[in-house]
């Protein structure tokens, strides 16, 4: 295995453009961090979540680069999907009882301006509290402002 994949990295780094290197290092970067256990999942590392959370709200903010971008050059829907699913779902885990967990049940997102610019920015904000269940609200904004997509989002509370 370890061969295969050094001979995969010696191909990407000579055959790869300027672009394709630098996507590479990002995600040899996340890798790396995961492995050393200063992000809690890979997905987390790969889009360089910054976190902040507290009894009201979460909001994580990511960096705009290629590794997201779909053929547009805008954020990849599933991107923005992804970070408000974690902005939302997060919010709950964190106020939840230790031995208890949140999954998601549904989640419905409106997509509104195309993500653009230096950053992703996602905020979560609580809607209902209940003993099953949580519903959650989630923006996301791009990095002049501009509101990208409206979620909404609904949790089932498990025991781990």
């Amino acid at each position: 295995m370890k061969d295969e994949l050094r001979q995969l990295l010696e191909s990407c780094i000579e055959n790869g453009s300027e672009t394709d290197l630098d996507v590479l290092s990002s995600l040899l970067e996340a890798v790396e961090k995961k492995i050393n256990r200063k992000r809690t999942t890979f997905i987390d590392g790969i889009l360089q979540m910054e976190r902040t959370i507290d009894k009201e709200s979460c909001e994580i903010t990511i960096p705009i680069n290629p590794i997201i971008n779909n053929n547009l050059n805008i954020v990849h829907g599933g991107i923005t999907a992804t970070v408000l699913d974690t902005a939302m779902g997060s919010l709950v885990n964190f106020l939840l009882p230790e031995g208890f967990g949140a999954v998601t049940n549904q989640l419905n997102i409106h997509y509104i301006a195309p993500g653009i610019g230096e950053s992703l920015r996602c905020r979560a904000e609580i809607i209902h509290k209940g003993s099953k269940t949580f519903v959650i609200s989630g923006e996301a904004f791009r990095s002049d402002g501009k509101k990208i997509a409206y979620a909404t989002g609904t949790f089932f509370i498990i025991k781990k």
